[in-house]
């Protein structure tokens, strides 16, 4: 059986899939097979797709899942298999990327989730992320964004959690907390998923020698659209109060609030303000739901809040 199982949500992105799928296909690394959902794309493939790609596994929904439903669907498909990486269509492995991942996995058995150096597509010298920051007012963002790649890690790293447009999660722990939560649809997903693995006692870890090469949101319309503000700052406040212990959420909610002010001020001074608005209003009626989820998460708690408070960011400059 295939050690290592690559995910690929794809919706409306041939193109990109297609360069995707390319470099894939170049792996120095080849113990794996390749699961890609497509998440009801109103397009169809292109005519030669399944000729030029015969090793993939093509799953197509009947409805948009979002890229959480997406993967967790995709799940289902797969056979047996030790390690589960994901990869954006519009992330662009170099030929080592999988083998990097593994084999630093191999070697780093205390960690669970380990994210890839993401570089902007086109743009090599500068960093699209190398791995996600949690910080203590809920904020969250990709380390490193828009610096050299000169100034990036040289070595292997502790991180709160990897982005999931290119990353590798032991299988066994990602279904243990049941995969991604499909009510995020899609934003923020990874960093609720990696918090609630740690929550679990389970840590991440950056591996600089894997890169790809990331375009963003290519199928989301930009990191700025109205379906990327919408989804990513209602997610923010669940992802919050899902995850935080106890004593850290109710010390750190006057920070997180004041957050949720000064971010809908400042979209509502670029014109954006109704759709911050409508996330926030929306999360808090879905914030019943995501109470119970909540009770659930931290009666299954094993790490301290000590150990917690040590994984997330409390500086005022972006890290």
């Amino acid at each position: 059986m295939p050690c290592c199982c690559v995910i690929i949500v794809n919706y409306n992105s041939w193109e990109v899939l297609r360069r995707c799928l390319d470099h894939l296909g170049k792996q120095t690394w080849r113990n794996f097979q390749v699961v890609v959902i497509d998440n009801a794309s109103t397009h169809p493939p292109p005519e030669d797709f399944a000729t030029r790609y015969p090793w993939i596994s093509l799953v197509q929904s009947s409805i948009n899942l979002g890229f959480a439903g997406g993967n967790n669907r995709a799940l289902r498909a797969l056979t047996s298999c030790e390690w589960i990486a994901l990869l954006n269509p519009d992330a662009f492995p170099e030929p080592d990327w999988l083998e990097q991942l593994v084999e630093t996995a191999q070697a780093h058995p205390d960690y669970t989730m380990f994210g890839s150096r993401q570089v902007i597509a086109g743009v090599p010298h500068l960093l699209d992320g190398e791995g996600d920051v949690y910080h203590i007012s809920g904020l969250v963002w990709r380390s490193g964004h828009g610096r050299p790649v000169s100034e990036g890690a040289r070595e292997p790293r502790e991180i709160f959690s990897p982005c999931a447009a290119a990353a590798l999660y032991r299988a066994d722990a990602f279904l243990r907390v049941g995969g991604f939560d499909e009510d995020f649809f899609c934003y923020v997903e990874d960093v609720d998923l990696g918090f609630r693995l740690r929550l679990l006692g389970y840590k991440a870890l950056l591996v600089p020698s894997s890169v790809v090469h990331h375009v963003g949101s290519a199928t989301t319309g930009g990191g700025q659209s109205d379906f990327a503000l919408y989804h990513g700052h209602r997610n923010l406040i669940w992802t919050y109060v899902k995850n935080m212990p106890g004593v850290l959420f109710w010390s750190c909610l006057p920070l997180h609030l004041l957050l949720n002010l000064v971010t809908l001020a400042i979209f509502a001074w670029r014109g954006k303000g109704p759709t911050v608005f409508r996330a926030k209003r929306d999360a808090l009626r879905g914030f019943p739901k995501m109470w119970e989820k909540r009770r659930l998460i931290q009666r299954d708690r094993v790490v301290s809040t000590r150990h917690i408070w040590r994984a997330l960011y409390k500086g005022w400059g972006r890290q």
